[in-house]
This record gives C-alpha cells, sequence and structure tokens, in this order.
C-alpha cells in the first residue's frame, strides 16, 4: 500500500518599541518582538526582519504523538532567531542527514526592514515534498516580504507517518499534519500584529503537498476564519494519478483517503512490525505504537502520506468532493502549475524507449489508440518527451484545471502557468518541470540563485503579483501586464515566461493540455 510522490485596520506599531513599553502581543524592544508566549529576537537579512524557530505548538512526543497539537508553553527571557528541527524524514536534498527528531513544530517569520503605519498582509506559506519531506525554513522569504511589504510566515508540519498515521479508535487518524497547519494558522492570528502584520488580511499559499494542503484547508470546516485568500502552485483538490504515470507498478489513487482505510492501513502495518517496534508481550498496540523509537518510524515515513477524511472536524469530506460541491470557504484564488510539470518523474521509468507501451500502462489496451493518435510520437523530440507531455497533461494540468473550473463558479480564480524552460534548478530536458518556480519566489536555503537579467525581471513580476493578490485580493499593478480572472469553463491565464523566451502571455490552459480530450476519455 506504500504510496510514493516526491515531491508555504489600525495602524500597527512596527517592530523597534522599548520593551518596558511593550505589552502582550505588541512590538518589544529594538529587534525584539512580544508574542503570547514570549520575546523572540530577529536576525538582519537583506531588507528583512527573519525570526526563525518559533514554536506554534507543544513538541508532539510521548503522549502527544498521533494527537491534535497542544499549545506551546511559554518561555522566559529572549529566543534568538535560529532555525530548529525540520519534522523526521528520511534523507533529501532539504535534509541532507534525514531526522528523527518529533519536537519540530516550529515557524519563521519575515518582515520588512522599513517601517509601515498600516498593518500588512500576511502569507503563511506551506512547504511541499510529498507529504514526506520538506521544511518551512528551506524557503528564506527576504526577497518577497520586502519586495511585496508583506509578512511571511513559513512553518513545519508532521509529515509521513507522523503526521497521517491511523488506527483503529485513534481519533484524528490520518490528519495531524493538517491539524499543525491550522495551528500555525491560529498562531498567526494571535500574533500578526506584534510582527506588524494583519491577521484578517491572510493568504494561505503552498506548492505540491503544499498545494494540496492549501485545498484541505479551503474545504475544512476548522480553519474558518484562519484566511481569507489561497494560492494553490501544483497542486489542488483535484489532483490525482493514473496506474503506472509516475512510477512502474503504481496503482491509480489521490492523496485523499477515507480513514476508516487508513486505519485498516494502520492496523496492518502495526501488526506486521510488532518485532520492530519494541512491542512487549500483552501491551496494547497504541501504547507500544508511542513509545516506539522515532528513527524505527522513520524507517516507514512513506506508508502514510494520504490524508484521512471522513472521521474528523478537520477533514470531514474527500477535498476533491468538498470542492466540487461548492463546499470551500469563499475566498479569491491563485491556482496553477509548471508547463512541463511531469518531466521530473521520467527518470523513473529509465531509457524510455517504447512509449506506446507506457501508454498502454496507464490506460489499457482499449484506450491507448486513442492517446496514441492524439499525442503522436512524431509531435515530439523524443519517446520521453511525448511521455511527459501525456503525464503532465493527465495527472497535472488538468486535475487543476478541473479544480479552477469548480472554484471559478463562486470565487475569483487567477490561473496560471509556469514556463520557463531554463529555470536556474532545473537541468537539461527537464524544461519547466516540477518545482521549477520556486527561486523565482523564495531565496531556497538562503542563496540566491543565478538568473538571466530576463529572469530576474520575471521573478520580480511574480513576486508582485504574488504579493499584490495578497494584500487586496487582485494581483494586478504597475510593470506587469494585466491578469484576469478565469471563467468557469474555459480556463484561460497568464504564461510566466521571460522576454527571452515567450514573456508573460495569455494562455488556454484547458486547450493547451488537452483536458477536453483527458475529460471524454475518462
Amino acid at each position: 500500500m506504500k504510496k510514493i510522490l516526491v515531491g508555504i485596520v489600525a495602524a500597527v506599531a512596527p517592530v523597534g518599541l522599548l520593551v518596558g513599553l511593550a505589552g502582550p502581543g505588541e512590538a518589544a524592544g529594538q529587534n525584539v518582538v512580544r508574542t503570547d508566549n514570549g520575546l523572540v529576537a530577529s536576525k538582519t537579512v537583506g531588507d528583512a526582519q527573519v525570526f526563525d524557530g518559533i514554536p506554534y505548538a507543544a513538541p508532539p512526543v510521548g503522549a502527544l504523538r498521533w494527537k491534535a497539537p497542544q499549545p506551546a508553553k511559554a518561555w522566559t527571557g529572549v529566543r534568538e532567531s535560529k532555525v530548529r528541527n525540520v519534522c523526521p524524514q528520511q534523507a533529501n536534498s532539504e535534509a541532507p542527514d534525514g531526522s528523527s527528531t518529533e519536537d519540530c513544530l516550529y515557524l519563521n517569520v519575515t518582515t520588512p526592514t522599513k517601517p509601515s503605519i498600516k498593518p500588512r498582509a500576511v502569507v503563511v506559506w506551506i512547504p511541499g515534498g510529498g507529504f514526506f519531506s520538506g521544511a518551512g525554513s528551506s524557503y528564506e522569504a527576504s526577497k518577497f516580504a520586502a519586495r511585496g511589504d508583506v509578512v511571511v510566515v513559513t512553518v513545519n508540519y508532521r509529515l509521513g507517518i507522523f503526521g497521517f498515521f491511523g488506527y483503529p479508535g485513534l481519533p484524528d487518524s490520518g490528519t495531524y499534519g493538517i491539524q499543525d497547519q491550522q495551528a500555525a494558522l491560529r498562531w498567526v492570528q494571535r500574533n500578526a500584529r506584534a510582527f506588524g502584520g494583519d491577521a484578517r488580511n491572510v493568504t494561505v499559499a503552498g506548492e505540491s503537498a503544499g498545494g494540496m494542503s492549501v485545498c484541505a484547508q479551503l474545504t475544512s470546516p476548522t480553519s474558518t476564519g484562519l484566511f481569507s485568500k489561497a494560492i494553490m502552485q501544483s497542486g489542488s483538490c483535484a489532483f490525482n494519478w493514473a496506474d503506472n504515470s509516475q512510477y512502474p507498478g503504481q496503482t491509480a489513487d489521490s492523496f485523499w483517503l477515507p480513514a476508516s482505510a487508513v486505519q485498516s492501513h494502520g492496523k496492518e502495518w502495526a501488526a506486521d512490525n510488532k518485532a520492530k517496534l519494541g512491542c512487549k508481550p500483552g501491551q496494547a498496540m497504541l501504547d507500544c505504537l508511542r513509545a516506539a523509537k522515532s528513527d524505527v518510524l522513520v524507517d516507514d515515513m512513506l506508508e502514510f502520506v494520504q490524508i484521512g477524511y471522513g472521521q474528523t472536524a478537520a477533514v470531514p469530506l474527500s477535498p476533491a468532493r468538498a470542492l466540487k460541491a461548492g463546499l470551500f470557504h469563499r475566498v479569491p484564488i491563485i491556482s496553477g502549475n509548471n508547463h512541463d510539470e511531469a518531466n521530473g518523474w521520467l527518470a523513473a521509468f529509465g531509457d524510455i524507449k517504447d512509449y506506446p507501451q507506457l501508454v498502454k500502462n496507464m490506460v489499457g489496451a482499449q484506450k491507448a489508440p486513442q492517446v496514441l493518435q492524439h499525442y503522436p510520437q512524431s509531435n515530439y523530440e523524443s519517446p520521453a518527451a511525448a511521455w511527459g507531455a501525456v503525464t503532465t497533461d493527465r495527472i497535472w494540468s488538468c486535475t487543476q484545471v478541473a479544480s479552477d473550473q469548480q472554484a471559478a463558479a463562486k470565487v475569483p480564480v487567477y490561473a496560471y502557468e509556469f514556463a520557463d524552460k531554463h529555470s536556474p534548478i532545473s537541468t537539461p530536458g527537464l524544461g519547466a518541470a516540477h518545482a521549477m518556480e520556486l527561486p523565482y519566489l523564495f531565496r531556497l536555503g538562503g542563496y540566491d540563485l543565478p538568473m538571466s537579467a530576463a529572469q530576474q525581471t520575471l521573478s520580480n513580476q511574480m513576486i508582485d503579483y504574488w504579493t499584490a493578490f495578497a494584500r487586496t485580493g487582485n494581483p494586478n499593478g504597475p510593470d506587469r501586464p494585466h491578469w484576469s480572472p478565469t471563467g468557469a469553463h474555459a480556463i484561460n491565464g497568464l504564461s510566466l515566461a521571460p522576454t527571452d523566451q515567450t514573456g508573460i502571455k495569455p494562455v488556454n490552459l484547458s486547450t493547451e493540455h488537452q483536458c477536453g480530450f483527458w475529460s471524454g476519455l475518462s
């Protein structure tokens, strides 16, 4: 059952008041802010102040493992700005040594250095990583915050087996990571003012699993009032995959799974791993599981990466079903993908030579001829390029378009496609693949990646679009092409590319990615 998918008004006193004059929820001391639990210090990064490593919930350890997030304890003194633990995960590019430390529910706040007499919009960034990897601290937001004149909050949340485990009788099975995100959003409601932010003007945003997390928050009754806008990048409510489409042998599924199924899998997994977990004779299984060493659980992180729905207030319905039924918060949305999204998964299929067989493995022998006629290999430079186009459209673009169509019937939706084929984190042949837009918004890992002048301009324009939207619900402004909200049928949006390629231009996303064909094939 292992599922793998690799993958952020009254005037407010600015930061910098004297400690002795500050009360709860107000700025305190130069580069020191008083939160509801204690004082935190900042560090200067570019034109921003960064407050790293603020606890927003209690460490989910011991008896709190697989429980709803609990309040963080107050502290004395001033907490220094320091990146804290990433949540448990196996070794990856964001956590080269991995982690088994469960004390990880921290967030990071970035605010412009320049003062403001008015409260700033707040952007809460939920990181991606397939629900089994990633960290808020990977997304250094100094440029985004300073250029866009917004407060940015990046968060950690429990991942994999720690965030989405289920077991019969275990309350909230499969939703602990989603509840962590809501705890962070509630922290923002209590503390935004202290950092010069406006708790009434919060945008929840994320990419990949972060985008799908935004979908979960859009459709969650318990996130009511926690945000007023949403941004879903390369992740939507309708996201799903077909057989053998991202990995050979993978079965068709989505990130939404009935909580009962999550619990059944948890029971089966636990029974198969009693010895590994160190269970004692006669010990209740949940007691054994909560006593198990975290590094043992990390070994099976990827066993639990699906959000459980149906038995919890946080996710009572499948988010896909809820959005389709119009059961979501009425807030403006930015939603989009990358032009060559699925190319990041081509390596899983090795040296691709038999394109027709891959199509057959995905849709079956009966439907394969229709796909091959619609996507003839002769239209592409290689079998791999053809397969990348098919899987991009089927898995990523058209599921995002479906969510856009459903949401656009009720709220303004600004659709886009990132189309720079030479992102600084791309490699030859990948094009505008999954996650390639991220360095245009953030200093990934704290680094300024090399960009051409045209790419730097695109980065500035994207930050301006995103932050104008966060401030006003409308991404438009000077020095960038106009962006109109899409309709509920033909999904018209913007293609985002530098001027030495196609530039920023209108695009019909449903036509470009053959979504009518895929809808008919289904």
